[in-house]
């Protein structure tokens, strides 16, 4: 990621709020989830310390940005996968939640449907309708310039979630706010030493390609193993793109070509719930016969958890809503954003899965 220094200090002590209220939870239909969003109470982002952002800071006045009152303010958001999925369905609500409750004149929304194309166009779109501030969750790290590229002449900020973006920040946009997905797989990769006991055979079970969540949640399992546990051997790795049908689908081709495997890595939940489907249908028992690690948080796998069918899940929070509209009142007051602001994710296994089922989403 091109990165763009300045020598002054960052003057953003109390950046963010240490804990934000997230997004209030409500009803929304999902073919994968009975309840996405849950306990609210239990599950505000909470911003690291300042020394664990990163990148120079962006001020209002260094990205050439007009003043704006948000409650007068028409902000778009861009959301980049269709709504069938926990992580998603509860990181729009989050959105929406907090702009009413801060007040914003007007929320546009628009859902890209796993469409790079469409998510140009979209944000292309909001743009014409005369969007002031924009809020993207990129589908791919690499792709969206030409919507960037808009948004700078019309002197309209972007402020990208839950995924990076290979651009400038500053320039092309303010600033990320997200998980240290590094640290994500090598945590994850902990929990998998822990379930095995540091030996056996394991399958990685990929996100989509061409985004940093996949390539960095990899590197940091892979790392971590390679680093602490050389007796867990990686036989497979194979791209479930993120969805729990394609997980299903490559756990049974794993099962026949791979018949020894022991633990399954799953760089979502969603995948690794489709993988307890295949495993339970293959008269495996999963959770127990094969050991599941998975990233995000969702209540059907922190449920399988408590069920016994799951052995670990690292949380990767998407209630971005408190915490970008309230990055955004920073940036407008004056403050300098730092180029990379990272969240606080919890961890979830058999010991703590029970009590802390209303937290996930």
């Amino acid at each position: 990621m091109m990165i763009q220094r300045r020598s002054r200090p960052l003057v953003v002590a109390c950046l963010l709020l240490a804990a934000v209220t997230s997004a209030a939870s409500g009803c929304a239909k999902s073919e994968t989830s009975d309840n996405a969003g849950g306990d609210s109470s239990q599950g505000a982002q909470t911003a690291k310390s300042l020394e664990s952002s990163s990148g120079s800071g962006c001020s209002l006045q260094a990205y050439g940005a007009p003043k704006l009152d948000l409650k007068d303010a028409v902000v778009g958001f861009s959301q980049s996968e269709k709504e069938a999925n926990p992580f998603r369905i509860a990181e729009t609500r989050s959105i929406k939640d907090e702009a009413e409750k801060v007040g914003v004149r007007k929320l546009l929304t628009t859902n890209a449907q796993s469409q790079l194309s469409k998510q140009i166009s979209d944000i292309q779109d909001m743009l014409s309708q005369g969007a002031q501030f924009l809020i993207v969750a990129p589908l791919n790290s690499d792709g969206l310039e030409p919507a960037f590229k808009a948004a700078a002449a019309k002197k309209v900020p972007v402020l990208t979630i839950d995924r990076k973006v290979n651009s400038t920040a500053c320039k092309d946009h303010v600033a990320f706010l997200g998980s240290d997905f590094v640290e994500q797989g090598r945590r994850a990769a902990d929990a998998m030493i822990k379930a095995t006991g540091g030996k056996g055979k394991v399958a990685v079970l990929l996100g989509a390609a061409g985004n940093n969540v996949t390539t960095d949640r990899t590197k940091g399992f892979v790392d971590q193993l390679e680093a602490q546990a050389p007796g867990l051997e990686i036989v497979a790795q194979q791209t479930g793109e993120f969805a729990r049908d394609k997980g299903q689908q490559v756990m049974e081709q794993l099962i026949q070509s791979k018949p020894d495997i022991t633990a399954v890595y799953a760089e979502n939940d969603e995948m690794g719930l489709g993988a307890v489907t295949a495993l339970k249908a293959a008269g495996k028992k999963p959770g127990k016969d094969i050991k599941i690690v998975s990233v995000d948080g969702t209540r059907n796998a922190v449920q399988a958890l408590v069920d016994g069918e799951y052995n670990a899940v690292i949380e990767s929070n998407p209630r971005f809503g408190p915490l970008a509209f309230a990055t955004a009142q920073k940036f407008y007051n004056g403050e300098e954003i730092p180029e990379n602001v990272i969240i606080s994710d919890r961890a979830y296994d058999e010991s703590n899965a029970k009590a802390s089922l209303g937290g996930a989403f």
